[in-house]
């Protein structure tokens, strides 16, 4: 009597999995490191927002770490659920995901702009969303979804060039128009490395490169908000000094006091710091310094040596990133974790040179520390995804 055979999968399908996987342990230097990165994120937020909070919500001190212990809650129960969850059935919700965030990013460009700026839905009850944050996750669920399907094809310009490039340029034209370039510039570049990873064509790669380079070139001297903030990252100090009132009708002095205010700090903690809590320009000199400025704030009160704990930490959660997915048993959680790691390394490099003055302020949050409960939810359940993975790479859990 013959056997019956298993029927091939469809080339272009993805496989159908169990929604749980349970065997197999996560990784456990990855989920160590990242504990030790929120544990520090979450005791500089408070050393940098309790002045403000203080200030500018009734005396309430504890009112922004409060709300990010509740969100940090939350996501560390959702990281740990979706770390459960068989990543793979991820492939069947790739498009929905990636559509909806389309959405919600048009939704928020018709919301009520705050200074000129489209960046947020607010949700009564719950406070504000910002589907940028969506967007990340889905562009590389999306790309990860399409090249595992394709891996071999994806040299073909129809194939791998085309689809992608233009999802990129619909979820990059959506983020700029808010105006959002720190955002743009992010995701563009995530949507660069995964194509690269991905197995796209080099010379496509660099076509796309330089009309990403002068589409942002062009948006950049259309808009004059932003010209005005290139020309405090080019003259701090002389903006800083300077009365003219610039596109935005906002004097030089405004535009660059945070940035100025950012060196400020930095320099202030020298070799070894302040000390915890002993930050002179959260005292409201720097606007704001739980959100984008934070790290400012942590490099006054550690100094020097603390910032290069707090960035070779990050590096370790990069590279262990990478290690999960080059042991990764298929294309699709390869290509997860490259993405999702990636964002990672990509967004703290970003934070860190905007507050250095490296790169111009464009306003990009430092992940796990700087204010923002839907921002720090999204990473945690990305975060969740990755472990996900590392349940079934081939490496070792120590």
């Amino acid at each position: 009597m013959a056997t019956a055979q298993a029927k091939p999968r469809q080339a272009g399908k993805a496989p159908r999995r169990r929604f749980f996987n349970l065997t197999g342990g996560p990784d456990m230097p990855f989920f160590v490191l990242l504990m030790i990165i929120l544990v520090i994120g979450l005791a500089t937020l408070y050393s940098a927002s309790h002045v403000y909070a203080f200030t500018y919500n009734n005396g309430d001190s504890y009112f922004y770490i409060r709300k990010q212990l509740l969100w940090a809650a939350m996501g560390l129960a959702g990281m740990l659920a979706v770390s459960m969850v068989d990543y793979h059935v991820l492939h069947r919700f790739a498009w929905p995901i990636w559509l909806g965030s389309l959405v919600l990013l048009v939704v928020a460009y018709l919301m009520p702009s705050q200074s000129g700026i489209h960046r947020w839905i607010r949700i009564p009850g719950l406070g504000q969303f910002q589907p940028s944050e969506l967007a990340k996750f889905a562009l590389v669920l999306l790309f990860a979804h399409l090249v595992s399907l394709n891996h071999k094809r994806m040299k073909k310009f129809t194939v791998g060039f085309l689809p992608l490039s233009v999802i990129l340029a619909i979820t990059c034209g959506l983020v700029i128009i808010e105006p959002h370039l720190s955002g743009t510039m992010l995701i563009g570049s995530l949507g660069f490395v995964m194509m690269y990873v991905g197995g796209v064509s080099v010379w496509w790669l660099l076509a796309v490169l330089g009309v990403g380079i002068g589409g942002v070139f062009v948006m950049t001297m259309v808009l004059g908000y932003e010209q005005d903030r290139i020309a405090v990252w080019l003259h701090p100090l002389e903006s800083f000094a300077n009365q003219i009132t610039f596109a935005d009708g906002i004097s030089g002095r405004d535009h660059a006091w945070q940035t100025v205010q950012s060196l400020f700090a930095i320099g202030s903690g020298g070799l070894l710091g302040q000390g915890p809590g002993n930050s002179r320009q959260k005292h409201l000199f720097l606007p704001e310094p739980q959100n984008d400025f934070i790290f400012s704030v942590f490099c006054e009160e550690m100094g020097f040596v603390g910032a290069v704990i707090l960035l070779l930490l990050f590096g370790l959660l990069v590279w262990r990133g990478f290690q999960i997915a080059m042991k990764a048993p298929d294309k699709f959680g390869c290509m997860l974790a490259i993405g999702l790691t990636v964002q990672i390394g990509l967004q703290v490099a970003i934070n860190v040179a905007v507050v250095s003055n490296l790169l111009p302020n464009t306003g990009i949050s430092l992940p796990f520390f700087s204010y923002g409960g839907t921002s720090l939810l999204m990473l945690m359940l990305q975060m969740g995804v990755v472990l996900s993975i590392s349940r079934q790479s081939r490496m070792e859990k120590a």
